[in-house]
């Protein structure tokens, strides 16, 4: 199925929506096919949507509490209602902080609001980044060690997790989380799109052995927790701005 045919269904993804992009694998130059032998990715999209303003002065609810999953075929789609979205920048949320650090290419919608979240991005530049982003990284080493051939997974996922001993999706996770949050820690930018993505793919296709992993995981969570010691960036987020940039988006889109 096009992409196309999905937004024409789904108005959180077309009229209703400020910014959208590619998230996760295609998103950090990753993604690997179904017809490969290792390839277990979907194709990860992200929205961003203001729905008209009776979803906010009068009963009507968007998705599950500001979120709303699609699932169409190899496409896997998240939409966020821009306050819920903020409140997870705030928290310093990895899935949702690199749609605004994108590639241009990697975009797929861009409205001015869209414009103006993306241009307000440092306002969630902190060190709290830290604190999410390792915990994030902590979860994937225990699913990478203990989750093995859990029912989330697909059958052929199931068989390279018995194949290498370990979940290899999960390995590349955990390492490229703790990369980016060093580097974010020293330079206050994201680089979503891998420079070492061939390093992580090695890692994803079972090259690395669960040893090896865990040994570079290791020294990369002391390289964080320096990092965050070191970093120059402010302590927490300016609330008042965050709610600014809440109020400017929504009224622009309810003119």
């Amino acid at each position: 199925m096009h992409l196309r045919q999905i937004q024409s269904k789904e108005k959180a993804l077309s009229e209703w929506a400020i910014l959208v992009g590619y998230r996760g694998s295609v998103a950090h130059g990753m993604y690997l096919p179904p017809e490969q032998k290792t390839g277990v990715d979907d194709i990860d999209i992200m929205s961003v949507c203001v729905p008209p303003i009776e979803y906010y002065y009068g009963l009507e609810y968007f998705g599950n509490k500001g979120t709303k999953e699609i699932f169409e075929e190899e496409w896997d789609i998240v939409v966020y209602e821009i306050r819920k979205y903020l409140r997870l920048l705030e928290k310093g949320n990895p899935n949702v902080i690199s749609l605004l650090w994108l590639e241009p290419q990697d975009y797929i919608k861009i409205t001015p609001e869209g414009q103006l979240l993306i241009d307000s991005r440092d306002i969630f530049s902190t060190k709290e980044i830290y604190h999410s982003f390792a915990g994030y990284a902590y979860d994937q080493l225990y699913k990478m060690e203990h989750a093995a051939c859990k029912g989330y997974m697909g059958e052929k996922r199931k068989k390279l997790v018995e194949q290498f001993g370990y979940d290899t999706k999960n390995a590349a996770h955990l390492v490229r989380l703790l990369r980016m949050a060093i580097e974010f820690l020293g330079t206050g930018k994201f680089i979503v799109k891998r420079p070492d993505a061939s390093q992580l793919l090695d890692i994803k296709n079972g090259v690395w052995t669960l040893e090896e992993v865990k040994a570079e995981a290791e020294l990369l969570f002391y390289q964080a927790e320096q990092a965050y010691k070191n970093s120059s960036l402010p302590e927490t987020i300016d609330r008042e701005k965050v709610n600014a940039l809440a109020i400017a988006i929504t009224s622009a889109m309810h003119v």
